[in-house]
C-alpha cells in the first residue's frame, strides 16, 4: 500500500496518485510517501521518483549499523527496530526504514503499528507537526517514544501486582502451587514486554543520534527537539533495566517459593516415613515366628501388647521431632 501525504492548512492530509492528464504520479507537494507492506510497483514508483533505493524487507532485517544508518546520494536512510502487538499476546518487533531525500520523507514499513496510526490521526488536525520531513520525523519518533512508556507503565504495574501476591505475609492470601505457576507466565509475559521495549529504545537512540549528526540544515528548535527525545529515551532505558532486574528477582523468588513448597512436601513424606519406622521394625520382629517373645503365651496379649509398642514407638517419634523443632 503506497500512502502519500501533503501538508494542508488543517494539517497532514492523505490523497491519491495522479495518473494521465491528472499530473504526476506522485504530487510535487508531497512531504511524506508512507510504503506499507509495499508491492514490487509501488517501490519502484518511488525509486523512479526520487532516485532512491528502497531497502527490501531482508535488508531491514539486518542488524550492522553500516546496513541501518548511512548516506546515498545525498539521501539519509535509517533502520530502526519498533516493538509491535504490544497490546496482544505474541508482541513483536519489526524493521521501518524512514529516507530523508531532499524535501521528503520516505518511510518503508510491513506491519501497521500503533504509533503511526496516532500520529497519523494528530498530524492531520496539527498543521504544525507536517511543515517538513523533519518534523514528520520527530513526530513520529515521539509517538513511539510515548508508546514505549506507555507499555513500560502497564509492565511495572503489573509487576508490582505480582510482587505484592508473591510476598503477602503467611495466612494473608498466600499463593498456592498452581497461584505460583500463572505468576511465572505474567512474570514472563512482561519481561517479554519490557525486552521488546528495550530493544526499541537503544535502536531509537541510535537513529536519534544519526539524525542529529547527519541532517543537513537542521534548525535550532529541531535539533533541541530531537536532543529532547534523545534524554526520554535514555530516561526509558534505564528504567527498561530496572524493570528487567525486577523480572529477574521476582522470577526467582517464585521459582524459590516453588521449591520450597516442594520441600515441605518432600518433608511431610519423610516424617511420615520415620514415624511409621518403628511400628514397623516391632510389627517384623513379631511376625518372625520365634518362641521366645514377650507376652507370647497368651491368646490376644501379643497382639495388644505389639500395637501397644508401636503407638508408643510413634509417639515417641514425634514428640522428639517437636522438641527438635522438625515438624
Amino acid at each position: 500500500m503506497l500512502n502519500i501525504f501533503v501538508p494542508k492548512e488543517q494539517g497532514l492530509t492523505k490523497v491519491g496518485i495522479g495518473s494521465g492528464d491528472d499530473g504526476p504520479p506522485i504530487p510535487s507537494q508531497a512531504v511524506w510517501i508512507d510504503l506499507l507492506e509495499p508491492s514490487v510497483e509501488e517501490e519502484k514508483l518511488v525509486e523512479a521518483s526520487f532516485g532512491i533505493e528502497v531497502p527490501t524487507r531482508e535488508e531491514m532485517k539486518e542488524i550492522e549499523t553500516s546496513n541501518r544508518l548511512y548516506e546515498d546520494n545525498g539521501a539519509l536512510y535509517m533502520t530502526t527496530t519498533i516493538a509491535a502487538g504490544l497490546d496482544t499476546d505474541r508482541p513483536v518487533s519489526t524493521a521501518v526504514t524512514f529516507i530523508l531525500a531532499g524535501n521528503r520523507l520516505v518511510t518503508n514499513r510491513y506491519l501497521d503499528t500503533k504509533p503511526f496510526q496516532l500520529f497519523i490521526s494528530y498530524a492531520a488536525k496539527h498543521p504544525a507537526s507536517c511543515q517538513s520531513p523533519v518534523a514528520i520525523l520527530a513526530g513520529l519518533m515521539e509517538a513511539f517514544v510515548e508508546r514505549i512508556a506507555d507499555v513500560l507503565e502497564r509492565v511495572g504495574a503489573d509487576l508490582d501486582n505480582v510482587s505484592s501476591s508473591i510476598f503477602a505475609r503467611h495466612g494473608n492470601n498466600t499463593p498456592t502451587s498452581q497461584d505460583l505457576r500463572a505468576m511465572i507466565e505474567r512474570i514472563g509475559f512482561n519481561g517479554e514486554l519490557n525486552s521488546k521495549g528495550r530493544e526499541s529504545l537503544v535502536s531509537l537512540g541510535r537513529v536519534l543520534m544519526f539524525v542529529q549528526q547527519s541532517v543537513p540544515g537542521i534548525s535550532a528548535d529541531q535539533r533541541d527537539r530531537f536532543h529532547s527525545i534523545s534524554r526520554d529515551v535514555l530516561s526509558l532505558s534505564d528504567h527498561a533495566s530496572f524493570l528487567g532486574s525486577k523480572v529477574s528477582f521476582l522470577l526467582e523468588a517464585t521459582l524459590g517459593l516453588i521449591n520450597v513448597e516442594q520441600n515441605n512436601i518432600i518433608k511431610i513424606f519423610s516424617v511420615a516415613a520415620v514415624l511409621f519406622l518403628p511400628p514397623t521394625l516391632i510389627a517384623s520382629i513379631y511376625g518372625m515366628n520365634f518362641h521366645l517373645l514377650p507376652e507370647l503365651p497368651g491368646q490376644y496379649s501379643n497382639f495388644f501388647f505389639s500395637i501397644g509398642l508401636m503407638i508408643g514407638s510413634m509417639g515417641i517419634t514425634y514428640a522428639l521431632f517437636k522438641r527438635k523443632g522438625w515438624l
